[in-house]
């Protein structure tokens, strides 16, 4: 009998009693959301990246945005009371959030840090976000993943898309 997959966030949603379901796609190494949505034919709007940042303070930051939208550094630094935040160079994801490129996501990270998510967000009952291992992703209503990471809502994209 297969054993049933459970990433540390998915156990950390089903202690919390939280709705969420997820989906496993095949996936070896990184690839970046937008081809992933494009291969699994989701919506952009509604499939979210995780970014990891370092303040002046020495403090680490969460920001989950749209994966068709670039951070805006400054708006982000704004959100989180930060003089100034820079992301967090590749190397340093896993021994940050626990999890690797690709898949990492917001929810059950070594340590719970100051979490924004993208306003957008808001506006849908359910979004995509990375299930906590590359090939997988967690399905989850918005208000409840804020609730989760006890993050809030905020712009904290540049104007422009990445397209």
């Amino acid at each position: 009998m297969a054993k049933e997959l459970k990433t540390n966030a998915m156990r950390m949603l089903d202690k919390l009693k939280i709705k969420y379901t997820f989906n496993t796609y095949q996936c070896d190494e990184f690839i970046d959301g937008i081809h992933i949505a494009d291969m699994l034919g989701q919506p952009y709007e509604k499939s979210f990246k995780t970014i990891v940042c370092s303040g002046k303070s020495g403090e680490y930051f969460v920001f989950v945005l749209p994966i068709d939208k670039n951070i805006d550094l400054k708006k982000a630094s704004k959100s989180v009371g930060e003089k100034s935040v820079e992301l967090l160079h590749v190397k340093d994801i896993n021994k940050v959030t626990g999890y690797i490129r690709g898949g990492c996501t917001p929810i059950g990270m070594k340590k719970q840090y100051k979490t924004v998510i993208h306003k957008s967000a808001e506006a849908f009952d359910e979004i995509i976000i990375s299930g906590g291992k590359i090939g997988v992703q967690i399905f989850i209503n918005p208000d409840d993943l804020c609730r989760v990471v006890n993050g809030k809502f905020e712009d904290i994209t540049a104007d422009e898309h990445i397209l």
